[in-house]
């Protein structure tokens, strides 16, 4: 173990549960992380009054928290994503004529870190360094629905977790959790006037090398001026691949 044995302790801990598909028993972490069982409940107290470690008591288990997405998300806001994504982005708006944008999660919203305006097109909200909910954006919706369940009650505890806009979008947990089931289904998301009335769009989730979602890639158009979204989503959810192949190292 390091000088800083518990710093050492708390990486371990954090390590472990983001590989694991679901929450997991206190008995369980202190075995794989080779810790005694009092010590692991004092650790991971420390970790959920600092937000990286949520408890679930109804079924008393510990997954991941907030905090630990927020330092997740945090390399994705760097430039090597946006670098990586510059091209396909603007290669996807002249494929499509319109808008595009990527944006990534932090805490309960969508930051978007990219942006390529078609010509011609109307300007969005979805400038670069805005935030929005992220239950309400086909983006965010892109990227909860990759999210385990556990990590999406963590979010999305009860009511009060919910941002409305335009009185319109999930407004509780059951909600989210079928919209995100219906998005799964389908294999992309989509929003319609939940952001900004009058217009759509249409997202896919960008993987990293453990499947974890970093990214959502986007195509905003206004309602009507597409008949058919089929070629949209086609080229959207392909530029998502794209860049998952990327950061994956394909």
């Amino acid at each position: 173990m390091g000088q800083v044995p518990a710093a050492t302790r708390a990486l371990r801990v954090l390590r472990y549960l983001a590989t694991q598909p679901e929450a997991v028993t206190l008995d369980r972490l202190a075995s794989a992380v080779g810790l005694p069982r009092s010590t692991a409940y004092h650790l991971v107290t420390a970790m959920i009054e600092e937000g990286f470690v949520v408890h679930l008591p109804e079924e008393h288990r510990y997954g991941l928290g907030v905090a630990a997405f927020e330092v997740g998300s945090g390399y994705t806001r760097q430039e090597p994503l946006q670098r990586i994504a510059r091209r396909p982005l603007a290669m996807l708006v002249d494929e499509v004529g319109l808008s595009a944008h990527l944006a990534v999660l932090h805490g309960r919203d969508v930051l978007y870190v990219l942006e390529e305006r078609a010509p011609g097109r109307p300007p969005l909200v979805t400038d670069v360094g805005v935030r929005l909910p992220a239950h309400l954006t086909a983006s965010g919706r892109a990227v909860l629905a990759a999210l385990p369940a556990v990590q999406i009650r963590a979010l999305y505890p009860d009511r009060t977790a919910f941002v409305d806009r335009h009185d319109s979008g999930p407004a509780t947990p059951t909600a989210l959790r079928v919209l995100l089931s219906d998005t799964r289904q389908r294999g992309y998301a989509v929003e319609d006037g939940e952001v900004t009335p009058g217009f759509a769009s249409v997202a896919a989730a960008v993987l990293d090398h453990t499947g974890h979602p970093v990214a959502g890639v986007a195509v905003t158009y206004p309602v009507g001026a597409v008949v058919d979204p089929a070629p949209v989503v086609r080229a959207t959810r392909r530029t998502a691949g794209a860049l998952t192949a990327r950061l994956r190292g394909r």
